[in-house]
């Protein structure tokens, strides 16, 4: 490669920067210490004389001129001549190094070539690198090929110098964090989702968990045993209960009160389900006869037999618990609470005294207390509020007996009462451990169940409770089957009821004992409260060998269909 601006000059002396060329590559010029400059001469013309001083002569045709001015440095001085015609000039700048040579050859020693970095200037020039003449050296002579042409150069007489991109580097890393901030974004979004997708994974099947439960146990409302006529039923009968009947005997009032313990093992419900005394059962001999006169006439076992037929349960057994026992039970729970109704007066105080049991909610009730108000029943009160009272009385027990089947298996001991049998004492206590640990959690509740004035079961009892809670079917005595007649006795002699008893049923009616006046009548009478009854009636007045105008149209009270009243005017053997 031939470049004009790096050719030898002469004895390799030091160099100076004198400037840059129009493509931005730096012009050096050798430097001997002396302030004469050789003129540039761009062909190569030697001979001339030095031109001195600042002059500038762009022809140079002849005569003394001022040095003129070299742009490129690369004269013997400051003289410009760029034709070099005549004059005395300055050794004129040979580019190609082929001035005086020692040999004799015309061509002056080759300077080797030394490379130097120099920063990077702004300009279009595509080279990046300087050349620095050094002296020539044996080497360089053999490269010389003796013809006077350009001498060849080699590669590695040239270093490449690669600058850093700065700015290459600030877009790298502007992508690398525009990368990374995405790639967070996608990220979160991709967890959010994700947990989204979890949530709802769970809360579906935590509403199928609990729909699965409410159908399972009955609860699910349009789908319960009261909602629908086949299919259910079968779902509540299959339900596992354990029923025991409870018996309250007064003994210082007479009287008993009934109720059935009902523990649902599948739905995990305890109820207890108040039964009235004028429920109508049947006897043991066949006849219609009512809860409370069951109790006192068939005992227990015949009770439980009415019971299960009526209701279609399976009662397991009888607690008869009297009154005294109660109270000791409820002392050895350690008292019960109870939102009392009604005040209850201490049958022992003298009047105007305070009342045993107040009316309020949250009242403490001692053994005494508990009894008073499970048998009270104010003046003109019904039965059935009575009743409500006595499984007042029974949910606050239960709420108060220990859970634990053992430790309450020891308090139905301590009572020290007969227990009935098939019932023993460990089944009884673990019966009652386990309403106790439902009442405790609000799974307990009481439920009266409705009759007819005539003590048959009404259709909401047959769905609501029968079906519902004691998982059976209804099956109160026919209406059809036999009339049934009430007879009370005013004749004073207490042989005529048993008398009236035998005729009544040998003449295909069913008997009621309607207890006996505390004082004689003159008269007898039978009495109807449905015109549909009026021939019935009149057929048990023929069958007593009453009169017929003894028939009237009044009320009845319990289950007869039919009341007789015996005055002194029967006559049994009529």
């Amino acid at each position: 490669m031939n470049d004009g601006y790096d050719a030898g000059y002469g004895d390799g002396g030091p160099y100076e920067l004198v400037g840059y060329d129009e493509y931005g590559r730096p012009v050096y010029r050798q430097t001997d210490g002396r302030q004469t400059q050789q003129q540039y001469d761009p062909y190569g013309q030697q001979g001339g004389q030095t031109q001195q001083g600042y002059g500038y002569d762009p022809y140079a045709t002849g005569g003394h001129q001022q040095p003129a001015y070299d742009p490129y440095g690369n004269g013997g001085g400051y003289g410009y001549d760029p034709y070099a015609t005549g004059g005395h000039q300055q050794p004129a700048h040979d580019p190609y190094g082929q001035g005086a040579h020692p040999d004799g050859t015309g061509q002056q020693p080759r300077v080797t070539e030394q490379t130097a970095y120099i920063p990077e200037q702004h300009g279009h020039a595509p080279e990046r690198t300087a050349h620095i003449p050094r002296q020539a050296g044996p080497a360089d002579d053999a490269r010389d090929d003796g013809d006077g042409s350009a001498p060849e150069y080699r590669t590695e007489q040239f270093a490449f110098v690669e600058e850093p991109d700065d700015g290459s580097e600030d877009v790298i890393d502007w992508l690398k964090f525009t990368e990374n901030r995405t790639e967070r974004r996608e990220e979160a979004r991709r967890r959010a989702r994700s947990r989204i997708i979890a949530l709802t994974v769970v809360f579906a099947l935590v509403v199928a968990g609990g729909v699965g439960y409410l159908w399972y146990a009955g609860k699910l409302p349009g789908l319960s045993a009261s909602d629908a006529d086949t299919g259910t039923t079968t779902a509540a009968g299959a339900q596992k209960r354990d029923v025991l009947v409870v018996h309250l005997h007064d003994t210082e009032n007479g009287g008993t009160f009934t109720a059935l313990l009902v523990d649902n093992a599948t739905t995990e419900q305890g109820t207890t389900v108040l039964l009235p005394n004028s429920l109508a059962l049947t006897a043991e001999d066949g006849t219609t006869t009512t809860l409370a006169k069951s109790v006192e006439d068939d005992g227990s076992e015949g009770t439980r037999t009415a019971l299960d037929t009526v209701l279609g349960t399976d009662i397991e057994g009888t607690w008869r618990l009297d009154t005294p026992f109660l109270l000791t039970l409820v002392d050895l729970v350690g008292n019960i609470e109870v939102d009392t109704d009604a005040d209850v007066p201490d049958p022992n105080a003298k009047k105007g005294e305070a009342p045993l049991v107040r009316k309020g909610k949250g009242q403490t009730l001692s053994g005494k207390m508990a009894v008073a108000y499970a048998t009270h029943r104010g003046p003109g009160e019904a039965q059935d509020a009575q009743l409500e009272r006595f499984g007042q009385v029974l949910h606050g027990v239960l709420r108060k007996m220990t859970s634990d089947p053992d430790a309450a298996t020891v308090t139905v001991q301590t009572l020290g009462q007969i227990i009935e049998p098939p019932l023993t004492d460990a089944d009884l206590g673990a019966f009652l451990a386990r309403l106790s640990d439902l009442a405790k959690g609000g799974d307990h509740r009481t439920r009266l169940l409705p009759v007819e004035e005539d003590g048959t079961l009404t259709a909401e009892a047959s769905d609501s409770v029968v079906k519902d809670v004691l998982g059976g079917t209804a099956k109160s005595p026919d209406r059809d089957a036999a009339v049934t007649v009430s007879v009370r006795n005013a004749t004073g002699d207490k042989d005529d009821t048993e008398k009236a008893r035998v005729v009544l049923l040998n003449g295909g009616f069913t008997f009621l004992e309607g207890g006996t006046a505390g004082s004689a009548e003159a008269t007898s009478e039978v009495v109807y409260a449905d015109p549909a009854e009026k021939e019935n009636a009149a057929e048990v007045a023929k069958t007593l060998g009453l009169p017929a105008d003894a028939v009237t149209k009044g009320k009845i009270s319990g289950n007869a269909r039919v009341a007789v009243v015996l005055g002194q005017d029967y006559d049994p053997g009529s």
